[in-house]
């Protein structure tokens, strides 16, 4: 790939690979492509470091000991990019690469179970196959400012959201568009302590908050992740998208069950949360969960999971802990089964800080308008009160049918947040974006949480033209637009006359 094109690279590539997929689902070819990138990665940061053992007398480039130190895989010989690329254009190749991951997987404990093994079957076309491993063997990652490492990594995280558009509904179930994640990162600040997320698809919060450590100076040391995937595919997803960055993944789990009815951090209390978990779920287990120690705020019903969700979350939040999690916009208001209990009493023991309304056309998986929640167990300031942020005109079309947030409206809604929190001095209401609501305020409004209903109608502003000019202008268009259509009428009605017809 020319070197020209590398403000683009991932649209590039992504556009290259997709030309070789053929007839393929893009369920299924994502895992050949991301797979490939996987390996075409951590055969790379292999071979740089084997080619400076190999320089070092005193050092063995054949010692896993020396890659286990440097927290690099080690990769086992016929599993290395060289030799796959060299073979590239054998009829065996499918058959060649599932034998590298299984050489992989037995020199890696920690990716025991997670690298897949379906390039040997049938409908992928080994012609293609080749192409896409000459394709990703030709990207001139050095012609980059950035480590190989740190561009393989965004372009896993872009091919990711690639796919999610291209399968539509499934895609969104291993995917949180990066706006989302990153808005949310930036408004709980995850500097230092256990992260957490019991839906945790394909790892997006887990990195948006280790880019976030970076990006602030902090140190990555400082944070440690769990997390919880019922999919089992989506899971491995995850630990390639962790492993790729070097974050360790050694508490995030997978099993059918789910973290409802197998929670596989029963004891946490995390410092932040962070989840998209499905919205609306039907059938999460209500039945075998009656007295769970969970739903301190009532019992959730059974055909809805959201306020299953947002408890199960509270009840893993440490007591000064933040979590953030995006739900459907029917959480605000809805009073089925129960639902407007449990929001009354959220409120009344004062735990939900901030609701911020999202646009229409952010998620790949669903129309449903949704909206992010923010609660705290133990609120340091500002008690009693709620901020409502109406952010559903904010964002710009990224395609036609998907809407993305901005960095500037990522940086309005967070520094709204912050300030309301932090610096009370510098906040204040704006008619239509936000509003600090008191108690007393949400209880006139039946414990209602939709911003729309706190923040009002955002004011038009005054064009300077006098209101006469306005209706003198409106007439006039008017009038031309009925002579035009008295015209059309008489065209019409002598064209039928032609033929025989009155009107």
């Amino acid at each position: 790939m020319p070197k020209e094109q590398n403000g683009n690279f991932e649209a590039q590539l992504f556009k290259a690979a997709d030309k070789l997929r053929k007839n393929i689902d893009a369920a299924e070819y994502k895992h050949v492509v991301l797979w490939l990138i996987f390996l075409k990665y951590i055969s790379e940061s292999f071979e740089e470091l084997y080619h400076k053992l190999a320089q070092d007398e005193f050092s063995d480039p054949e010692d896993r000991d020396e890659y286990i130190a440097k927290n690099i895989f080690f990769v086992p010989e016929q599993a290395r990019w060289s030799s796959i690329q060299a073979k590239a254009r054998l009829p065996t190749i499918g058959q060649e690469l599932d034998t590298a991951m299984e050489a992989i997987e037995k020199e890696n404990p920690e990716l025991r179970g997670v690298l897949p093994k379906v390039f040997g079957k049938p409908n992928l076309d080994k012609t293609s196959l080749g192409q896409l491993i000459d394709l990703i063997s030709n990207t001139e990652l050095k012609a980059t400012s950035e480590n190989s490492k740190d561009l393989f990594g965004r372009v896993y995280e872009y091919f990711l959201g690639e796919f999610a558009n291209a399968e539509g509904k499934k895609g969104g179930q291993f995917y949180t568009p990066k706006s989302i994640v990153k808005l949310m990162v930036e408004m709980i600040e995850p500097y230092k302590g256990r992260v957490y997320d019991p839906a945790c698809g394909s790892g997006g919060m887990f990195v948006m908050s280790e880019k976030f450590v970076q990006e602030h100076q902090g140190n990555i040391a400082d944070i440690t992740i769990y997390g919880q995937e019922s999919n089992q595919t989506t899971w491995k997803l995850c630990k390639m998208n962790l492993a790729i960055r070097h974050i360790n993944s050694k508490f995030v789990a997978w099993n059918t069950e789910g973290s409802f009815l197998k929670d596989a951090h029963p004891d946490l209390k995390a410092d932040y949360i962070l989840a998209n978990p499905p919205f609306n779920q039907s059938d999460w287990g209500q039945d075998m969960l009656q007295d769970d120690a969970r739903w301190t705020y009532g019992l959730p019903p059974a055909g809805n999971a959201n306020f299953a969700w947002m408890q199960h979350m509270l009840y893993h939040l440490a007591p000064h802990g933040v979590m953030a999690t995006v739900l459907a916009n029917g959480s605000l208001s809805s009073n089925t089964s129960g639902e407007g209990e449990i929001r009354k009493h959220l409120i009344q023991n004062d735990v939900v800080e901030c609701i911020v309304a999202l646009p229409k056309q952010l998620f790949y998986n669903t129309g449903i308008p949704a909206c992010i929640w923010f609660l705290r167990r133990e609120k340091q300031t500002r008690k009693n009160e709620i901020l409502f942020i109406d952010a559903s005109e904010m964002g710009f079309l990224k395609d036609r049918v998907h809407r993305e947030f901005s960095d500037e409206d990522i940086k309005k809604i967070s520094e709204t947040y912050h300030n309301w929190r932090k610096h009370p001095d510098q906040y204040q209401d704006i008619k239509g974006f936000c509003t600090s609501a008191k108690r007393e305020d949400v209880e006139k409004h039946g414990f209602v949480l939709t911003p729309g209903r706190y923040v009002g109608i955002k004011e038009v502003e005054d064009d300077g033209i006098p209101f006469e000019e306005k209706m003198e202008k409106l007439t006039h268009t008017l009038k031309e637009q009925f002579a035009k259509e008295e015209v059309m009428n008489a065209e019409i009605k002598k064209q039928l006359a032609k033929i025989g017809f009155s009107m």
